[in-house]
């Protein structure tokens, strides 16, 4: 089953059927915006059976102008000390981006 997004794009709502599939963390690139200098980049996340899989996957969630491509793909079995693992839901995914700017995370780098 696919779905489209208010620009048109196309995101799969189904889950490889392999029960191998894996959590990727896809860092994605694409033209830069009219006027700037740089390419605009996001990481998105995708549920693959592998790196193959994966790229694929992640080029439909870009939100960026142009067409995508793939800077890197990490593979997340283990977070923190934390096993990932993937069940199946009906729950829909959040979009919720906290973006709050935080000046005292700077100097705690330091």
């Amino acid at each position: 089953m696919t779905d489209n997004d208010t620009k048109g794009r196309l995101y799969s709502r189904d889950v490889p059927q392999s029960s191998n599939v894996q959590l990727f963390a896809v860092y994605l690139g694409g033209d830069p915006a009219p006027g700037r200098l740089g390419e605009d980049h996001e990481v998105v996340l995708v549920v693959a059976s592998d790196v193959r899989e994966a790229r694929k996957a992640s080029k439909a969630k870009w939100t960026g102008l142009g067409r995508p491509h793939v800077d890197g793909v990490k593979l997340l079995r283990v977070v923190d000390g934390f096993r990932v693992i993937l069940e199946p839901t009906d729950e829909a995914e959040s979009n919720v981006i906290d973006t709050t700017y935080e000046p005292s995370d700077e100097t705690s780098l330091a």
